[in-house]
C-alpha cells in the first residue's frame, strides 16, 4: 500500500466572543461545488467496529406503491479496511469518486469508488481519526483526537492547513455550505471557528459543556452543537435560539430537507432504537418531533442524506425525492424515503416512518455511514459535462498514479530485475 506522508504547518486561532459567519462567507473563493443534477443509483457506505467496510449499491424502479416507485440496496463490497476500529467515514460530494475513512488506527485511508480500489493512507495525524468532512470533490477535512484539523488537497493528497487550537481531542467539524468556514468541537468544551480561506482560526467561545458533535444547516443559517441528550440551535451570530432536550442519549443529529414543502428538519439518532424528525423554525417556537423512523433494535450511531433523481416514468412525476441512510450497533442499514413525511406538520400525531429498504450485516456493530452518488442522469447537457469531467478525471488519475503507485511500481522494478538475473 502506497503510503501518503504530508507536511505539518501550524496556524493560531483568535478570540472572540461572537461568531459572524455571514462576514467570513461573503469572502472571495470557496471550496464548495456547484450544485449538480441529482444521481439516479446511490452507495452507501458503512464502517464499523469490526473493522469491516461495508459498500451497497441503490437504486429506484418503477411500482405500483404508494409512491409510484421502490428502492433497492443490494451489497458491493465488505471487508477489512483498517486494523483498528473504524470510528469516520466521508464520499466526496456532487459525482466525486473519493471515499475516505479514518480509524483508531490514526490512519485516514483514500479509496477510489469507481475503481474500487485503495489508493493509500494519509497518516498526517497523531491521535484516532474522530471525523472526515469532504467540503467539496476536491478537498478533504480531518479531526482528530490529537487536537488537530487538517485541510488536504485530493489532487495529490498535500496536508494545506494544519488547523491547531482546541486543547485535547477534537469531536466532530463541520464546513459551511459556503466552503469558507468551518466550526469544530472537542474536549476542550470550546467551539471554534475556522477560516478555511486563510487557514486559521476566526472565533472561539465557551460552550460550557463538551459538545460531541456540529452540524450546519443546509441552507447555511443555522448551526446545532449536541452533546449528550441535548441540542443547540445557533444563528450565524452565536446567539441561542432554543434548546432540545431529547428523551434518549444522542449518536448523531443532521439536518434534512423537507420534500413537500419549504424548510428543513432535523433528524436526531439515538440509543432509544429510533431516529426522531424535529421541526425546526428560525421563531421562538419550540421544536417538536413530527415523525420518527423505525426498525432498529439497537442504538442507532449514524445518520445521512442524498438527494436522488426518480424514474421518468414514476406516476406521481415527482422528478427527485430524499433518502435517509442510518446505521446501528444491530447491525442494519435502513433506507428511508423522506416523501413519507407530509406537507403539512400541524397535526399532533407523530407520523412512523419505516425502512423502504434494507440490508443485515448479520451482526456487526456499524458506527458510521457515508452516502455517495452513483449514476447521474444522461440528458445532453449532462453527457457533455460527463465527458468534460471524466477527461478531467483521467488527467487527475494519470497523475496520481504515478505519485501513489509505489508499490507497483518497485514490484515491477523487482521483476526486472529478477529477469536480468535470470538471463545471466
Amino acid at each position: 500500500m502506497a503510503k501518503l506522508t504530508s507536511k505539518k504547518s501550524e496556524t493560531h486561532s483568535n478570540k472572540r466572543a461572537r461568531i459572524e459567519v455571514s462576514k467570513a462567507a461573503k469572502r472571495d473563493g470557496s471550496l464548495a461545488d456547484e450544485s449538480t443534477t441529482p444521481p439516479r443509483t446511490f452507495k452507501i457506505v458503512a464502517g464499523s467496529y469490526e473493522k469491516l467496510l461495508y459498500g451497497l449499491e441503490g437504486s429506484t424502479t418503477v411500482s405500483d406503491g404508494e409512491f409510484g416507485y421502490e428502492i433497492h440496496i443490494k451489497p458491493i463490497f465488505a471487508f477489512p479496511a483498517h486494523v483498528s476500529c473504524i470510528k469516520a467515514v466521508a464520499a466526496s460530494p456532487n459525482g466525486g469518486k473519493w471515499l475516505a475513512t479514518g480509524s483508531t488506527d490514526e490512519i485516514i485511508k483514500v479509496w477510489d469508488l469507481r475503481r474500487k480500489k485503495e489508493i493509500g493512507g494519509l497518516m498526517h495525524h497523531e491521535g484516532s481519526i474522530t471525523h472526515l468532512n469532504f467540503p467539496s470533490r476536491s478537498h478533504l477535512l480531518s479531526a482528530s483526537e490529537d487536537g488537530t484539523l487538517c485541510l488536504f488537497r485530493a489532487r495529490d493528497w498535500t496536508v494545506l492547513r494544519s488547523l491547531k487550537g482546541h486543547k485535547g481531542r477534537v469531536n466532530s467539524v463541520a464546513v459551511h455550505p459556503s466552503g469558507k468556514v468551518a466550526l469544530s468541537v472537542g474536549k476542550d468544551r470550546m467551539l471554534r471557528m475556522w477560516d478555511l480561506m486563510r487557514g486559521r482560526g476566526s472565533a472561539s467561545t465557551k460552550l460550557g459543556k463538551e459538545g460531541e458533535l456540529v452540524r450546519w444547516s443546509i441552507d447555511g443559517s443555522l448551526f446545532v452543537v449536541q452533546a449528550q441528550s441535548t441540542i443547540d440551535i445557533y444563528d450565524t451570530t452565536m446567539t441561542l435560539i432554543r434548546t432540545i432536550n431529547h428523551p434518549s442519549r444522542l449518536h448523531d443529529v443532521r439536518f434534512c430537507k423537507r420534500i413537500n414543502g419549504e424548510g428543513e428538519v432535523l433528524l436526531a439518532c439515538a440509543e432509544d432504537k429510533k431516529t426522531s424528525i424535529y421541526e425546526v423554525t428560525k421563531n421562538d417556537v419550540p421544536s417538536r418531533i413530527v415523525g420518527i423512523m423505525t426498525g432498529h433494535t439497537n442504538r442507532i450511531k449514524a445518520v445521512d442524506t442524498l438527494a436522488i433523481s426518480l424514474p421518468a416514468s414514476t406516476p406521481s412525476g415527482r422528478l427527485t425525492t430524499t433518502i435517509v441512510t442510518t446505521v446501528s450497533s444491530d447491525g442494519n442499514v435502513h433506507v428511508y424515503d423522506m416523501a413519507a413525511l407530509p406537507l403539512d406538520s400541524t397535526s399532533k400525531e407523530v407520523l412512523e416512518i419505516k425502512p423502504a429498504a434494507s440490508y443485515s450485516t448479520k451482526g456487526t456493530r456499524l458506527t458510521c455511514v457515508t452516502l455517495a452518488d452513483g449514476e447521474v442522469l444522461t440528458s445532453a447537457v449532462d453527457l457533455a459535462k460527463k465527458r468534460k469531467h471524466d477527461e478531467e478525471v483521467e488527467s487527475d488519475d494519470s497523475e496520481n498514479d504515478d505519485e501513489w503507485a509505489v508499490e507497483d511500481q518497485e514490484e515491477e522494478e523487482e521483476e526486472e530485475e529478477e529477469e536480468e538475473r535470470e538471463e545471466d
